[in-house]
């Protein structure tokens, strides 16, 4: 944590940058160590160029935060009181003059904008997204560890999945029964909404589970990953249900040819628009380039979908400690559709999957 806001208070001198406010759950828990969800209260972290920093909190969570590790001043406050006359209190004792401020602009809502405004009075207001993402794109040892272990997890979901497919099941059933079983390994929450999609739902690329029963020749698509000591994993894979047709075995050899090209692609240094490139192509040149709308996959850490973006269009470098999915697909609406997940560490020699589950095309009996 210590190293972490070294470097941006680093950053805030060599850009002379006054001050920076944080507020979004995600940063707050990469910089802090504590994870939590405030709803519509106020938690920020306040950093500086030249002294402490404080983090404002509401009061009944302010001992989790200093238990947490926060080893900084802790401003918490009651839903009675208005946690920006305690942050002025504090600018005014300690004489604060900022010029520069840095704020998360994607994030920050108008309305804290203004309240800041009116405290502090910069002459200029600047994103710090921008390194954020650069220090959390990297991920350290603890961080991988994690991953692997969230990612164990999220290869268990799809398997209990198998295991409760039957005839007239439905969708939401198995839903239910794979967020049952991670719960009672100490899963509370889920990455996302967990998708089961059967038939010709699975060609819709973010489908919503419902009471759709499983039928024989049945595309099964699932999409799942859980939250484990804040950081995420993702997976998806697509079966078939007793029987298939030489499409479906088409649709999902393509798929996976081109999961695999682009996986043999991820190497440090590899311009990272040309993995959705190769796989783009493959897909295209099998014919279905039509049914594949969306970007190849996107970073993977504290949030689900996070810094980089895996599309043809991104210039940038893979590196070292990266981790992102690589999930083409091909989605026909009248036939069903074919997605094919994993989350992707760049390592020292290449690159590590961290998700395990067999891809091999399985008609599930």
């Amino acid at each position: 944590m210590q190293k972490r806001l070294t470097k941006l208070t680093n950053w805030l001198k060599e850009n002379e940058i006054d001050m920076c406010f944080i507020q979004s759950k995600e940063n707050v828990f990469y910089l802090t160590n504590f994870y939590t969800d405030p709803h519509e209260r106020l938690m920020g972290l306040f950093l500086f160029k030249n002294t402490e920093p404080f983090f404002v909190c509401p009061q009944m969570e302010a001992s989790q935060a200093k238990d947490a590790g926060w080893d900084y001043q802790i401003v918490g406050y009651g839903d009675h009181e208005n946690p920006w006359d305690l942050i002025q209190q504090i600018v005014i004792k300690q004489k604060l003059s900022i010029q520069t401020l840095a704020i998360e602009k994607e994030v920050t809502s108008y309305s804290r904008v203004e309240s800041l405004l009116q405290i502090i009075k910069p002459g200029q207001v600047v994103p710090v997204e921008n390194i954020l993402n650069e220090l959390r794109v990297i991920k350290d040892e603890k961080e991988v560890s994690i991953l692997k272990q969230a990612a164990e997890l999220a290869d268990y979901g799809v398997q209990v999945g198998i295991n409760a497919l039957k005839d007239g099941v439905s969708e939401m059933e198995v839903l239910a029964t794979i967020e049952y079983e991670l719960k009672k390994k100490g899963i509370r929450e889920m990455s996302f909404s967990t998708m089961v999609l059967f038939g010709e739902k699975s060609g819709q690329p973010h489908g919503n589970p419902g009471g759709k029963m499983l039928s024989d020749g049945d595309f099964v698509l699932f999409d799942l990953g859980v939250i484990l000591d804040g950081y995420c994993s993702d997976i998806t894979r697509t079966f078939v249900y007793k029987s298939h047709t030489e499409q479906q075995r088409q649709i999902y050899e393509t798929v996976l040819k081109a999961q695999l090209a682009a996986l043999q692609a991820s190497k440090a240094g590899n311009r990272i628009g040309e993995l959705d490139s190769l796989a783009r192509a493959i897909i295209t040149d099998a014919g279905y380039g039509d049914y594949f709308p969306h970007r190849l996959g996107h970073g993977l850490g504290i949030n689900v979908h996070e810094y980089p973006s895996m599309s043809h269009t991104n210039d940038e470098v893979l590196k070292e400690g990266m981790v992102y999915t690589i999930e083409p697909g091909i989605y026909i609406p009248t036939i069903g559709g074919v997605r094919i997940e994993d989350d992707v560490l760049i390592t020292k020699n290449g690159f590590e999957t961290l998700t395990k589950f067999s891809k091999e095309f399985t008609i599930i009996k």
